[in-house]
């Protein structure tokens, strides 16, 4: 990093990649804010608020991060710190709660050696929808990794019925080409020589920018402009969203790794519909056997999210069809957790026991689903 980072300051981290840069940038803010010159050390807790369980394991790390450090500040932030502050305030261990903006800015940890004084000063969150630009943190590297994650994009503008990240991230807004490109270059610069593009809708990118950005595009422009660079990774994205510059360097870049993660959630048209999802299970399906024409070394990852309110047994099975369909190698599978105040929420939910305790991965899952008419 370009500012020395005390070791008295400590991240643990949840979550998605997006989170992971972000940690970084918290470290490096925290630094600046000369908070690694405190007594017993600082804690930094980013969470994830995805699932219920990842805010009960954010929580267990707080309780055991408090006695592992009795004498350190832990501060918290992430997406499951915007969604519910109070929850995090409350909490004894915590001496600090960030939003998702305010953790990404060093005068947000100044002066803070006593921390809030009182129970309103201890939260600091702010209101997400009301960020209207995401800034080009500059990470100059991440120590030990060959792999560094830029920060491209945040928030999303879809509101899918199960997600409650757009509450937690806000809206969705785009880091200016330039920028993207100016980190890329720093990072080849100090030795990295894989670049991951993250962020929450990253196939959204430049919407909200002039001059009609998109993420193709930028891809493009990162491959021209840093030739020193040696791989170039993408995170999760939307096919349904994925523009024909995007599809040129597929073609015709080989430094753009051959791996896409695709946002799926289900292989079921209905379940997709009760998602809010803008793809149908045949359009997943037509740009998969499309990526593999153009290239024939791709290998695809997906989400997935199992046992949706009114899944049956019939529906599983198009997901699991869909999985060989597609020829889908690297899942990352999510049992349904119902969010507060989503729509999915509030739909007739299926046995939290069915869905704890069938995993994906065994073969009894088609029998515990078989229940379900």
């Amino acid at each position: 990093m370009s500012d020395p980072v005390s070791k008295n300051i400590n991240v643990q981290t949840f979550g998605c990649r997006l989170n992971a840069y972000e940690s970084e940038v918290m470290m490096q803010q925290a630094g600046r804010a000369g908070l690694g010159d405190l007594a017993g050390g600082v804690v930094l807790v980013n969470t994830c608020a995805v699932t219920s369980e990842a805010v009960r394991q954010a929580k267990q790390s707080i309780r055991s991060a408090r006695r592992n450090n009795p004498g350190a500040r832990i501060i918290v932030s992430g997406c499951a710190a915007q969604t519910d502050p109070a929850g995090f305030g409350n909490m004894a261990e915590v001496d600090l709660v960030l939003g998702n903006e305010e953790k990404l800015h060093a005068h947000n940890y100044r002066a803070l050696p006593d921390f809030g004084v009182n129970d309103s000063e201890k939260i600091r969150v702010n209101d997400i929808m009301s960020v209207r630009e995401t800034a080009g943190h500059m990470v100059d590297s991440i120590d030990g990794r060959v792999r560094a994650f830029v920060q491209i994009q945040n928030g999303c503008d879809h509101r899918c019925t199960f997600c409650i990240i757009p509450f937690g991230r806000g809206n969705s807004r785009s880091v200016p080409m330039g920028n993207v490109v100016d980190q890329v270059r720093r990072l080849v610069d100090h030795g990295h020589r894989e670049v991951v593009i993250t962020g929450v809708d990253i196939t959204s990118y430049g919407a909200d920018l002039p001059g009609r950005a998109t993420l193709g595009k930028l891809v493009l422009a990162i491959l021209d402009r840093v030739p020193d660079l040696p791989r170039l990774r993408l995170s999760s994205i939307d096919s349904i969203e994925v523009d024909e510059p995007l599809l040129e360097a597929i073609t015709h870049q080989p430094r753009l790794m051959p791996h896409l993660h695709l946002s799926i959630q289900s292989g079921d048209n209905l379940i997709l519909k009760r998602m809010k999802r803008r793809h149908l299970r045949e359009d997943t399906i037509e740009f998969c056997q499309r990526i593999c024409d153009l290239r024939s070394d791709m290998v695809f990852g997906a989400d997935l999210i199992a046992g949706f309110p009114t899944e049956n047994s019939r529906m599983f099975e198009n997901t699991l069809r869909l999985i060989d369909e597609c020829g889908l190698t690297y899942l990352h599978i999510f049992p349904f957790s119902p969010r507060p105040n989503t729509p999915a929420a509030r739909m007739p939910q299926l046995e939290r026991k069915l869905i704890k305790t069938c995993r994906p991965a065994e073969k009894t899952w088609r029998q515990c689903l078989s229940g379900s008419s």
